[in-house]
């Protein structure tokens, strides 16, 4: 994709999963990328194996719970590479439950990751997006941002806030600046191991986490959004396992 190559990237999330797919794929296509996650190790593992490939990458440890880890992981990738293009808001977590679990701590914590992890994104890209009038946020969410059931109370709530989030962004913008909202069914990815109750998790996994998609369609998804022409914007991608009839 022609159009990919040379754009720089920032991926929050990145350290495994859907996050590390993204990474890998757009590098592939000639993207220079920036990752972000907690566990440092992990990213640098994973951008020597994307130079040692040919490709262009960094890292920086990052918290996407506070706004200035945000602001310097974006401020990174400008220094390092003189501008960006497109922030992925990907990291995320599913710790489900039911509400009588009162697991208030867990809805804290996805509530910080989840919707103000996207809100702190956008804080620090947009001014950059906006000084240079272009730019491109891809926010990932889930096909919990249009569906709810029991155990995913809180986990579609902060889901559907970023779909909303996303949307409104959209209309705010300037009409240079492209929303991108990419929504996974049931991927392959650590987000279950952030259930706590043990039988709920071996619930998850064995209803909802079988016929899983690869984490590289859901890059594949993110690649197209981001390839179109500057006067394109894909709004909303929604990448279902065809097995995967309900949710």
């Amino acid at each position: 994709m022609e159009s990919i190559k040379g754009k720089v990237i920032a991926i929050t999330g990145a350290s495994s999963g859907i996050g590390e797919a993204i990474a890998r794929h757009l590098s592939a296509e000639g993207a220079k990328v920036v990752l972000g996650a907690r566990r440092i190790d992990n990213l640098k593992t994973i951008v020597e194996s994307i130079v040692s490939d040919g490709g262009e990458a960094i890292y920086k440890k990052l918290d996407v719970t506070d706004t200035d880890d945000v602001i310097a992981f974006v401020n990174y990738a400008v220094e390092q590479y003189g501008t960006l293009d497109v922030l992925v808001n990907n990291a995320g977590l599913m710790p489900l439950s039911m509400i009588n679990s009162y697991k208030i701590e867990e809805w804290h914590r996805m509530i910080d990751v989840n919707i103000k992890g996207v809100l702190h994104g956008i804080a620090a890209a947009l001014p950059i997006f906006e000084g240079k009038d272009s730019g491109q946020f891809v926010n990932i969410t889930s096909v919990g941002d249009r569906w709810v059931g029991p155990t995913s109370t809180v986990y579609s709530a902060t889901k559907f806030a970023v779909r909303a989030i996303s949307d409104g962004l959209r209309q705010e913008v300037s009409a240079n600046i492209r929303v991108t909202l990419v929504a996974p069914g049931a991927t392959e990815s650590e987000l279950a191991e952030s259930i706590s109750d043990p039988d709920l998790k071996k619930l998850a996994v064995e209803k909802f986490r079988k016929d899983l998609l690869p984490a590289a369609a859901i890059a594949r998804a993110v690649a197209f959004a981001v390839s179109q022409p500057s006067d394109v914007d894909v709004n909303e991608i929604v990448v279902r396992p065809t097995a995967q009839k309900a949710l």
